[in-house]
């Protein structure tokens, strides 16, 4: 993907930000726990955060947590889910905290869109000595029969290049961290990990949710419902997502490096 394919998919959640917020999973708790497991302390961003997925998530493990949001309808949806939490504009290129702010540094299914060139020095100026820096991304488990299924006919506009659990794990190998021994910061060598998951969705829901994926909502309206049509289709032939409630099986991967 190019510079100009990237922005345009980064920039697309705006626009179905109220979906988003209602559609889209959390992350495993687990996952978070061990995220933040080296972090030196509880102060915590949740780095383009979105309508507060991940946040929400922090904050009930009693992290002191602040968001940072660039697109304002997203934002918009965090503050009104969570009013408590201290979410500011800005993005992972321009992060508006002072130095040695905060004990970690974690995003939700967004680092892959950081221009890590500019980004990565910014988070290693906010993150004190010792502090984490951890991606998390909600995987479709593809080593379910169904949703292998549901993976080849949805295509790669519903099922991007890091939203299975091998296509991840190549994609994450430390391509989106800043590199070992970076300046202005050190880090550490990164660490892989995957965590179960699962929601609870109908047919319906689900469709809602792959709406949400970048990959979708670039697509020009008639493609989109194509694509959209064939995912209901094989829903509504499936067994085990036809007849009303069943879980999406799910991991959360995470990717996590610590500052020297």
């Amino acid at each position: 993907m190019d510079q100009d394919e990237r922005l345009l998919h980064a920039s697309s959640f705006g626009a179905a930000a109220g979906a988003y917020a209602e559609h889209r999973p959390d992350y495993a708790q687990a996952a978070v726990e061990w995220a933040l497991e080296p972090a030196p302390g509880p102060r915590v961003l949740d780095l383009v955060a979105g309508t507060g997925k991940l946040t929400a998530g922090l904050a009930a493990l009693g992290a002191d947590v602040i968001a940072v949001e660039p697109d304002p309808a997203m934002l918009s949806e965090l503050r009104g889910a969570l009013p408590g939490v201290r979410a500011l504009s800005g993005s992972a290129e321009a992060i508006p905290l002072p130095d040695a702010s905060v004990d970690a540094v974690l995003a939700g299914n967004a680092m892959h869109w950081f221009d890590m060139a500019v980004a990565g020095p910014e988070i290693a100026r906010v993150l004190a000595p010792g502090g984490v820096l951890a991606g998390l991304w909600n995987l479709m488990d593809d080593g379910v029969e169904w949703v292998s299924g549901l993976a080849r006919v949805g295509g790669s506009a519903a099922v991007g290049p890091r939203d299975t659990p091998a296509a991840w794990r190549a994609a994450t190998a430390g391509a989106h961290l800043p590199r070992t021994g970076a300046a202005p910061a050190r880090f550490g060598s990164p660490e892989q990990a995957e965590f179960a998951h699962g929601q609870r969705r109908t047919a319906d829901s689900l469709v809602a949710t792959l709406a949400t994926r970048a990959g979708v909502l670039v697509l020009p309206e008639r493609e989109r419902a194509a694509a959209l049509g064939r995912i209901r289709a094989f829903l509504g032939e499936r067994p085990e997502t036809a007849h009303g409630e069943f879980t999406l099986p799910m991991l959360t991967g995470v990717l996590r490096v610590r500052r020297l």
